[in-house]
């Protein structure tokens, strides 16, 4: 792990004394939420007191996952999406970069949540699911045995389902994250967030780059020794004051450690307390980090303004992965 160096200082030092936005480029137009389907998926979340990331933090694509269509023979929602947060919606860490609000959660948790699961799954006609979380120190082991209970849960209500993690560090706890991956998701994700030098500006104190790593790196190694099949997926989020360099090295260390999907999207300030913008990244220069990642070796890449972690045509391309893979085991 890297300590505080005088860069960092001066790096938190400039984003605490920053206070003025940046104005937002033309090509940072976010459609507002407006189908029948948007206001549909709302009113679920809140009857079944489930949270999503895609509302707690704020993601400008809300609006274009949410807004699938209604079967119009069985009534169900069909082509939308959403990335249901687990565990409560309050975090035991204060990422500097993060909406969703933190505290102590004191050991809390909801024993109906891995059935709410399955419920809104069901109704909103889902094949493929995403499922997060917010850090819980406050858990023995991070919250892993809640994990495994919402994805056994899953996986007997809905034996086809594909699930996608993307999951704390377990403060470093292997053994927790060894326990997920034996509840056999199909993808295990993991987010290093932004480059290794500005790891300390940008989140808690308690995550650091090497941690981060260090998850990601025993998912797939246990995985490859037990003979299950995992995917692990990480994301960074860029205009925090990367470099181009800085950004290729990370490629180059999740590519060591064979981590299989990444992501690359604009920071985009929560709120005037949270880290300003350094800069809005051009579209081209994320279509130049896509095509590196191909270049690096990376099975998929997600590369743009408004991509997240979790994105729709990411959770597409891996789906079809899944079942090419599964289909040709079957053989």
């Amino acid at each position: 792990m890297r300590v505080q160096t005088p860069q960092n200082k001066k790096f938190t030092a400039r984003l605490i004394q920053q206070k003025e936005s940046m104005p937002k480029p033309p090509w940072m137009r976010i459609r507002p939420p407006s189908t029948d389907q948007f206001v549909n998926i709302k009113k679920l979340l809140k009857e079944k007191n489930l949270n999503t990331v895609c509302v707690e933090a704020r993601c400008p694509n809300i609006s274009e996952c949410w807004s699938g269509e209604k079967d119009s023979t069985t009534g169900k929602a069909r082509g939308g999406t959403a990335t249901f947060m687990i565990m409560g919606d309050t975090c035991t860490r204060a990422c500097r970069f993060c909406m969703v609000k933190s505290g102590n959660p004191k050991r809390i948790l909801d024993p109906k949540e891995p059935q709410n699961l399955v419920e809104a799954v069901e109704i909103m006609g889902l094949d493929y699911v995403v499922i997060t979380c917010v850090t819980r120190d406050d858990l023995p082991d991070g919250g892993a045995s809640h994990w495994v209970a919402c994805l056994d849960a899953l996986k007997k209500a809905h034996p086809n389902l594909l699930i996608e993690l993307l999951t704390s560090d377990f403060d470093g706890n292997l053994e927790a994250a060894e326990k997920v991956l034996d509840a056999k998701p199909h993808v295990f994700g993991h987010n290093l967030e932004t480059i290794e030098r500005l790891q300390l500006g940008v989140r808690d104190p308690r995550a650091n780059y090497q941690k981060s790593l260090s998850i990601l790196e025993h998912v797939k190694k246990t995985a490859q020794a037990k003979g299950q099949k995992i995917y692990t997926k990480t994301s960074l989020m860029l205009g925090l004051g990367e470099t181009e360099e800085e950004v290729i090295q990370t490629m180059k260390d999740a590519r060591a450690i064979d981590v299989d999907i990444i992501t690359f999207g604009q920071y985009l300030q929560p709120s005037p307390f949270h880290l300003p913008i350094h800069e809005y990244i051009k579209p081209q220069q994320f279509v130049k980090y896509k095509k590196l990642a191909q270049e690096h070796g990376f099975l998929y890449c997600a590369s743009g303004p408004f991509v997240r972690s979790s994105y729709k045509a990411g959770e597409l391309f891996i789906k079809n992965l899944i079942l090419k893979e599964e289909k040709l085991t079957k053989i």
